[in-house]
Order: C-alpha cells, then sequence, then structure tokens
C-alpha cells in the first residue's frame, strides 16, 4: 500500500478489460463530409464562403439511394439541427450551392454573432441516411481596431507605431487602408503604419473592398491635458475574486471659451465593444467615474475574462480618447505541484507548491487542506507534507477560501465508456476511453486481447476511425491498478446475402402447394414482405410464403424484401407452374368439339364453291340459281348473289 503514492506523480499498472464485437452495415462507409478548411476568418460586413463536398453509395442494400434534403446548421445547444434559411437573423443572407455535391454556404453581410461553428448535413432516401459532417467549420466574425504599439511624445513631435488588428487571422494577404482624420492616406497597404501625428489627430483602417466596416477612429495622444493614466498595467487575479483595475483621467475645462463636458465614459476590450453590453459581464461590472476616477471593477472572476482593457472617455468638443496601452489582465486558477516525492517503506514525503499561471499581486496568504480539512498554521505557498496512499491535498488563496485548486490524491477505481454508446455501425467512427478519478491524471495504454496482449496506443481514447467487423475482439486499458472491468459493444447493421428458395424444388405442378422461404443477415433481425412483380400490393408478410392450389397464372417473378431499421435488400425468384392431367384432358375435349363444329361449314363452303363453277358454263345470261335457303347460316350471302349480274363477282362473293 506504501507504494500507491507513487500516484502523485507516476502512474501505477492495471487492466480494464472490455469485449468489443462489431459487425457489418453495408453502403455506410462511402458517405462522407469534406471541409475545406475547418477555420475561417473574415471581417465584419463582408461576404464569406465556406467550401464542402459530399459523397453518398449510389445504392444501399440493393435500393437506389437519392438525397432529400440538405441543409447548413450551426448547433451552439442540444437542440434539433435548425436549417439556416428557417432562421430569421439569416433571412437574405445565406445561400446553398447544391451542384455536382458541391455543398458550399455562403453568408453575406458577416455580423459579429455570425461567429459559430457550422456543419452540413443531407438527408436521404434510406432509413439511416442522416448524415451531418464533423467536425464542421469554425466561422470566426471581427472587427478591426487600431492597437498602439509604440507612442513616444516630445517637445517637438509625437510619434506612434499603429497597427490594424483583428481577433483573429484572416486569410490570405489582405491590403488595409488607413484613414488620418477621416482621409485616406494615400500608399499606406500595410497592416502597421508609423504616424507622426499632432495631438488632435485621429487614426482608423479598414480591410480594402471591406471599407464600410472601418475600425472605430482613436485619438492617439490628447490636446490641452487630454490623458488617462493606468497604476498598472499588469494584473493578475484569481479565479472567483473581485479585481480592482484603478484608472483615472483629464482634460481642460473649455476649449475656445465653451465649457468641456464628459458625454459618455466606457471600459472596451479587444473588439471595442462597451463591457456592460456584454451579455457575459451582466451585473459584474462596476464604473467609477467620480473626481475622473475611472476604476473598473469585475466581480466573480472567469479565466475567460482574461484580456487587455482600456478606458475611453467621449467630450461635447468632440474629444473620443482610448487610453492605451491599456490594462492586461489575467485570471488565474490555482494548482497543487508536487516538487519533490520521497517514498520509503516507512514513510512517503512530498513538497507541495501552490502555484498560478502568473504572479499574484502583492503577498496573499495561503491556506492548505488536507483530506478537505484546513492545516492550521500553513500560510506559505509550499507545504511538506507527510502522507498516506489515500490522502488528498488542495490549497487556496485566503480570503478566496470558495475557490481552493482541485485536490490532489491517488487513484480511484477506473472506467470504461464507449461512444457512440447505442448502435455501432460499420465504417463509422468509435472512441473507447479509459478514465480515472486520479490527479494528476492516470496514464494509460491500450491492448487487443487474443491468446497474448497485443499494445495497440497510449492514452485515456482509443479511436477507431474506420471501424470493421473484424474489430471485433477483447480490448484491455491499462490503468493505474491492478482492476479489471468488462464491456460489451454490440454494432448493428443492415440486410446483407438476402436469398429465396422454394419448395418443393423440382416442377411445380398446377394444383400443389408451394412454399418460398426468404432469409437474410440482420442485425436486429430483418422483418419480410412478399411482391409479385408489376403488382403494387404486397402479397404477404413473414418469412415464409405459401400459396396453395397453385395455377399457371401464379406463374412469374416473385421477391422478398428483407428489410430493418438499418436498411433493406431484396431477392427475386422466377415461379413457373407446369399444367396438371386433369387440365389437359379439358383442353383436349375443347379442340375436339371446335373441330367437330367446323367439318360441316367447312363442306358446305366447297359445296357452295363447285356449284358456282358449273353455273359459269350455261352462260353468262343465264346464271343457275343456286339454292342456298336450306342453311341459314348463308342468307345474306344468297341475298347479295342474287343481285349481281357478273357470275365471276359471284364467285367472288362466295
Amino acid at each position: 500500500m506504501r507504494g500507491a503514492a507513487m500516484s502523485l506523480t507516476a502512474a501505477a499498472s492495471g487492466f480494464v478489460v472490455f469485449l468489443l464485437s462489431v459487425s457489418v452495415i453495408q453502403g455506410q462507409a462511402v458517405s462522407r463530409v469534406t471541409y475545406t478548411s475547418t477555420q475561417i476568418c473574415a471581417v465584419k460586413g463582408s461576404t464569406v464562403n465556406i467550401p464542402c463536398s459530399y459523397t453518398y453509395p449510389s445504392a444501399v442494400g440493393g435500393v437506389d439511394n437519392t438525397v432529400e434534403r440538405i441543409l447548413w446548421f450551426t448547433k451552439k445547444n442540444n437542440d434539433e439541427p435548425v436549417d439556416l434559411t428557417t432562421m430569421s437573423e439569416y433571412s437574405g443572407r445565406v445561400q446553398y450551392n447544391s451542384k455536382n455535391k458541391d455543398c458550399t454556404l455562403r453568408i453575406s453581410d458577416l455580423r459579429e454573432r455570425d461567429s459559430a461553428v457550422y456543419k452540413f448535413r443531407f438527408i436521404t432516401n434510406h432509413l439511416t441516411g442522416k448524415y451531418t459532417g464533423s467536425p464542421g467549420v469554425t466561422l470566426s466574425v471581427t472587427g478591426l481596431q487600431v492597437q498602439v504599439n509604440r507612442l513616444e511624445v516630445h517637445d517637438s513631435s509625437n510619434l506612434a507605431d499603429l497597427k490594424c488588428q483583428s481577433s483573429c487571422p484572416l486569410p490570405g494577404h489582405p491590403s488595409y487602408i488607413w484613414y488620418k482624420n477621416g482621409q485616406n492616406i494615400q500608399g499606406q497597404t500595410s497592416d502597421s503604419y508609423s504616424a507622426s501625428l499632432d495631438p488632435t489627430d485621429s487614426f482608423s483602417c479598414a480591410v480594402r473592398g471591406h471599407e464600410k466596416s472601418r475600425s472605430p477612429s482613436v485619438l492617439i495622444k490628447g490636446q490641452n491635458g487630454l490623458g488617462v493614466t493606468y497604476t498598472s498595467t499588469q494584473i493578475c487575479a484569481v479565479k472567483g475574486s473581485t479585481v480592482n483595475i484603478p484608472c483615472s483621467y483629464t482634460y481642460p475645462s473649455a476649449v475656445g471659451g465653451v465649457a468641456t463636458t464628459v458625454e459618455q465614459s466606457v471600459w472596451l476590450r479587444q473588439q471595442f465593444v462597451d463591457l456592460k453590453t456584454v451579455s457575459e459581464y451582466s451585473g459584474r461590472v462596476q464604473y467609477h467615474s467620480e473626481n475622473k476616477d475611472c476604476t473598473l471593477t469585475i466581480s466573480d472572476l472567469r479565466e475567460r475574462d482574461s484580456a487587455v482593457y482600456y478606458f475611453r472617455f467621449i467630450t461635447n468638443q468632440g474629444g473620443n480618447y482610448v487610453g492605451y496601452p491599456g490594462v492586461t489582465l489575467s485570471v488565474t486558477g490555482l494548482q497543487v505541484q508536487v516538487s519533490r516525492l520521497e517514498v520509503d517503506e516507512s514513510f512517503n514525503q512530498a513538497e507541495l507548491k501552490c502555484q498560478s499561471s502568473c504572479p499574484l499581486t502583492g503577498h496573499p496568504s495561503y491556506i492548505w487542506y488536507k483530506n478537505g480539512q484546513n492545516i492550521q498554521g500553513q500560510t506559505s505557498d509550499s507545504y511538506s507534507a507527510s502522507f498516506d496512499p489515500a490522502d488528498s491535498f488542495s490549497c487556496a488563496v485566503r480570503g478566496h477560501e470558495d475557490f481552493p485548486s482541485p485536490s490532489v490524491y491517488g487513484p480511484k477505481l477506473p472506467s470504461v465508456s464507449v461512444s457512440p454508446s447505442a448502435e455501432i455501425v460499420e465504417g463509422s467512427s468509435v472512441t473507447l476511453t479509459c478514465s480515472s478519478d486520479a490527479n494528476p491524471a492516470a496514464k494509460y495504454t491500450w491492448y487487443k486481447e487474443k491468446l497474448v496482449f497485443k499494445y495497440l496506443s497510449k492514452g485515456p481514447q482509443f479511436v477507431f476511425s474506420f471501424i470493421r467487423s473484424s474489430d471485433s475482439g477483447q480490448y484491455s486499458c491499462k490503468a493505474e491498478k491492478e482492476i479489471r472491468k468488462y464491456i460489451n459493444i454490440n454494432v448493428k447493421y443492415g440486410p446483407k446475402n438476402t436469398s429465396v428458395s422454394v419448395s418443393p424444388s423440382a416442377e411445380i405442378v398446377e394444383g400443389s402447394s408451394v412454399t418460398l422461404t426468404c432469409s437474410s443477415d440482420a442485425n436486429p433481425a430483418a422483418n419480410y414482405t412478399w411482391y409479385k412483380e408489376n403488382e403494387d400490393s404486397p402479397k404477404a408478410s413473414g418469412q415464409i410464403f405459401t400459396i396453395t392450389d397453385i395455377r399457371p397464372e401464379h406463374s412469374g417473378n416473385y421477391y422478398c424484401e428483407a428489410q430493418n431499421r438499418r436498411g433493406r435488400q431484396n431477392s427475386t425468384l422466377h415461379l413457373i407452374v407446369v399444367a396438371g392431367s386433369s387440365t389437359m384432358i379439358m383442353n383436349i375435349i375443347r379442340l375436339t368439339v371446335v373441330v367437330l363444329m367446323l367439318i360441316p361449314l367447312l363442306l358446305l363452303i366447297l359445296w357452295a364453291r363447285k356449284k358456282t363453277t358449273l353455273s359459269s358454263t350455261t352462260g353468262p345470261h343465264e346464271p343457275e340459281e343456286i339454292e342456298l335457303d336450306s342453311c341459314p347460316a348463308y342468307e345474306n350471302i344468297s341475298d347479295t348473289a342474287a343481285q349481281t349480274e357478273d357470275p365471276e363477282e359471284q364467285e367472288d362473293l362466295v
């Protein structure tokens, strides 16, 4: 047990073992969304193109796969994705390109609140045909500001090095435009500008082509005593505490005989936005404005409050003065650092230090905790500790006890998680995560276990970027202690290898009973539906389809559709029904009756033709009368022949 104390600086050995079972789904592997870039920075007011392309299988499970819908969305929470074209804030500003599997998104008239992660999704006619491209594209929309990098004030001249900067690096190599007192400074195209200035000069900048999105103008050095003074330009404070940024400012009481008054005074961050209008500072900032005191107070400090802060005041004389270089505030959390560790049979000893990412102002007093209890008399940022393996240590700055450092302690019971935690589909990305509650963090090694352990990788996560059925098996995570844990992964897939069999398999005779059986490999188990070709309605459902007293009209193509929520697949069978003996006898009888009925008719035709031939020898004007009254079937023919004088016409008529 003594050796467990090493967990303060190094991980011990142990295993978390689990079973991975992978199966197959067809057609999923080739669905893909490709982003040309995952990070894009653009200027406020401009238009941005987010290049994108996508691919998908032409068929899934034997069924044609087509895209029915495409959309772009920005997911700022866990709600269902919302198509940008349906959102009022993007109305008339977004355009989708959908030709040739090109999914480029265009957003015009960019606003800073458009900064977000954008993702493309396409939906096919397949049951599981929803595919979203990850990780998406992070769009950062930035405004410009003039930064004073150097300022020299002399009796005869004032010099400043200025820089036109944004909160993120703009793509390409943009050209800049500089303005002095609102007028274009010709020949200045760089983001930097060295200026010789008068006290009343103001400067601003813009990216060429986006002149309407100009930076705010800044007055570098005020006239007649305009100025801002910061007590300190570097302040470090503890997370959760309250900080004061001391500041004072001066201005002349009158200019040109007109009294000067301050109409507005604000504190700004790099984006030059009044802190009181920023939601994340709501209720946490306070401005002091009495007796030209411009001190800023920020409470409940958060690490993201770390930034450069500027004070600006505006007078009724048109003065717009920003105090440079501003104050850099660094908000830090505390942590216990193990600077020395000794492990012996008789004792465990460590030297601990309560440290922060930046030097705290003044000479703060510290509090040390062992197993959550205050260690009396310990006020330094360092502490020499004798401990047992189960002990934990933390520290805090006195006066800010509500914000102690995380505790340093030995490892707890490790666990394993799998993402996605539901169905795992072949071709998808699967992440295995091994975790142990320990500080410092545990060290992990992954193995695949067969007859022996095969080394895979190090780290708390092991990722299958394209999982296959061959990845099935038992996996082990080597953690801090000799502890084993099991977990089973069941991968779902659509129907495959679908086939149809018929019984009896020999000649199918009319009147017999025939059974069709459909089978398919699927997880979860497939449902089956039977169809006959050229018929819309299904014939039956279930794995077995039986036709009793089968007839010749039952011949044709039958197909079975196997389907589950992961996909579907068809298999076709051609069925031929042979007529039975009773049907053949009936057909012979029918044929005989028809022949017997035709014999008298044929004889009558031959006899009539013979009579017509003999009558032609009596002369053209003395035709011999042909008596057909005894044959009612020929009454109409007889009447017609009697009206015809020409014998040849009579013969032709007969």
